[in-house]
């Protein structure tokens, strides 16, 4: 490792041993300087160019240069260093919703060799105490809409000892606007390593206590240097839009840092429903799009209601994408989608494929710079067709902050996002579910998301989800939940109509024994089904 410009050393120093580490891979796209600060790359260097004078943030209200938001990156980290008297190698908890504050605040952070924490803005108090307790976070920049949980958060421990407010135009002490009014512009970036810690992103999983995924400054470069520069390839023309918070590193990508290393703008809404999202395309003739699966479908319903001429690209992670989804979008609006899978573990995308190479129900094939194959529980690769582990291995991966969760994730070098696949023999990867959620029924193993697929493609379904539960005979029983589309009455007759549509669509043992209707399904606030809360019904 290289000299780390961290005073505060908690980052490096909670590492995982060496020995612990998954392969990195060497590419040409990834070969970075020894000394490299992440905001320098996606914002300082536009500015060098000759881009100063380009839109980089947009919002409903405003337009925002590039110029506009490295002069406030450099006031934020001014106040992080000289106001606050935050070291290199501190951490900031980061919250708030997709605002330019919010942009501008992390990409100050770690501008100022601090480690970013952002968090979801719809955690609680009891949420993210050992988020903070876990990363010995000690302040925090936070947007004032969200100061409820902030405060009760203080009031459960003692471990933040500053915070400051955004888009708070008070003039109260604790107002970062209060403080940025009469600081200069001008900031010289921390002089950091290449791999020094800039960013501690926890993992959005609904059970078990939060992993720390720690991610090196080189690593935000990377993941601008490999999914976008192969597969989405944006251009400085292009608008970004989409859904997933930058908290999310779904989002931290698409929605910040692969729009700034194009030279790209970026639409950037604090809500988001089928409704705004296809107008907000339409007003600001947005490109490229990022959102789950579960918006896709539902915009495909309305889309004709709008125009969405301008837009060109579509990409889709978070959760397992239906092909009946990708069919009912591609019909709406003549997109052929770009599924990814990626993990917070890996920081992005790493197995994907361009709209010309999309093969029927399959992801793709692992982005350049990024091995992938399927594996049995000895790490043997597994023949063709055959359902096994994923395991990959690239320019980034797994180091997770001081938890002994490490040694499940990578083993024998690679990484194991805990994904049940299966491989063609050309190299295709075809997702059947996570690996703890396959369904093992009357001997059958069956991936619950394969029935959805074939539930999705019902008139009647607007939504479902899948699971197994516990069942004496079977060891487990397939079990449905499905919201209907308006119209249609929740019926038992109804159940057997879908039972018998998914015995004609897939393999007839698939079919779900159990149906439950409901008015909606559980999900994260990243778009992921919870089927955990389904599992305890």
């Amino acid at each position: 490792m290289h000299r780390s410009a961290h005073v505060d050393t908690f980052a490096r120093d909670n590492l995982p041993p060496p020995e612990q580490w998954p392969e990195f891979l060497d590419s040409p796209d990834t070969r970075y300087p020894a000394r490299m600060n992440a905001t320098v790359e996606l914002l300082d260097r536009m500015v060098a160019g000759g881009r100063g004078d380009s839109i980089a943030l947009r919002t409903e209200e405003a337009n925002c240069t590039y110029a506009q938001l490295q002069a406030r990156v450099n006031a934020i980290a001014r106040v992080l260093r000289a106001r606050m008297g935050l070291v290199p190698g501190n951490r900031v908890l980061l919250r708030g919703s997709n605002n330019p504050m919010m942009a501008a605040c992390l990409l100050a952070v770690i501008k100022a060799g601090l480690v970013a924490v952002p968090t979801m803005p719809l955690l609680r108090a009891k949420d993210l105490a050992p988020v903070v307790e876990k990363a010995r976070v000690s302040a925090a920049l936070c947007d004032l809409q969200l100061r409820d949980e902030i405060d009760r958060l203080r009031e459960q421990t003692d471990a933040l000892e500053q915070v400051m407010f955004f888009n708070d135009g008070s003039g109260a002490d604790d107002a970062l606007e209060s403080w940025l009014a009469d600081t200069p512009g001008a900031f010289e970036a921390c002089d950091t390593a290449q791999d020094d810690v800039a960013l501690i992103a926890f993992t959005s999983g609904t059970t078990g206590k939060p992993k720390g995924t720690m991610h090196f400054h080189r690593d935000i470069v990377a993941m601008c240097d490999l999914f976008p520069r192969h597969i989405l390839k944006p251009t400085a023309d292009d608008i970004f839009c989409g859904t997933p918070p930058l908290a999310f590193t779904f989002g931290l990508g698409g929605m910040l840092c692969f729009p700034l290393r194009a030279g790209a703008s970026v639409l950037l809404l604090e809500r988001g429903t089928p409704e705004s999202l296809l107008g907000a395309i339409e007003r600001h003739r947005a490109t490229i799009v990022f959102t789950a699966p579960t918006m896709y479908r539902q915009m495909a319903t309305i889309a004709s209601r709008f125009d969405l001429s301008s837009l060109k690209k579509s990409v889709s992670a978070g959760e397992a994408l239906p092909d009946a989804t990708r069919q009912l979008w591609k019909q709406a609006s003549g997109i052929e989608m770009i599924d990814g899978i990626g993990s917070t573990e890996m920081i992005h995308i790493f197995v994907s494929s361009m709209p010309g190479d999309v093969r029927r129900g399959s992801i793709g094939k692992p982005v350049p710079g990024y091995e992938a194959r399927v594996v049995d529980d000895e790490m043997n690769e597994v023949a063709h067709g055959v359902v096994g582990k994923l395991a990959v291995k690239g320019p980034t991966g797994c180091r997770y902050l001081d938890d002994p969760r490490q040694l499940d994730y990578v083993r024998d070098g690679w990484n194991l996002p805990g994904d049940a696949f299966a491989m063609d023999e050309d190299g295709y990867f075809y997702y059947q579910a996570r690996s703890d959620d396959m369904i093992i029924s009357g001997g059958y193993n069956i991936a619950g998301p394969e029935v959805e697929s074939a539930l999705l493609m019902h008139e009647a379904v607007a939504e479902c989800g899948v699971v197994g539960v516990p069942d004496e005979a079977r060891g487990q029983l397939v079990k449905a939940f499905v919201v209907l589309k308006k119209g249609w009455q929740a019926e038992d007759g109804l159940k057997g109509t879908l039972q018998d549509f998914v015995k004609q669509t897939i393999a007839p043992y698939k079919y779900p024994r159990a149906i439950e209707f409901c008015e909606t399904l559980p999900r994260t606030e990243t778009g992921k089904l919870q089927r955990f809360r389904l599992r305890e019904g």
